[in-house]
């Protein structure tokens, strides 16, 4: 057998592996970012608006009302259920 073809197999074989961990850190770190977006919009947004209407009614400032928190899951497991 050709010494080349090992060179070859091994070095076909670090790219692959090279390549499926990048892949699996950006899919970690969408899924972190999304728990995080998901987070906020959930717990701490009300708060959010709550503190700026109090904030608002103090100085005498009229708001509108804020928008309906609406979180859209994009992607379900198979029982249609978020995790």
């Amino acid at each position: 057998m050709n010494p080349y073809w090992f060179v070859l197999a091994a070095t076909l074989f670090v790219n692959l592996m090279v390549f499926v961990r990048w892949l699996h850190r950006i899919t970690r770190d969408n899924e972190i970012s999304r728990g995080f977006v998901r987070d906020m919009a959930i717990n701490h947004l009300p708060y959010v608006y709550h503190s700026l209407r109090a904030l608002a009614a103090k100085h005498g400032i009229e708001l509108p009302d804020p928008p309906p928190l609406r979180f859209v899951e994009v992607i379900n497991n198979k029982n249609g259920r978020d995790r």
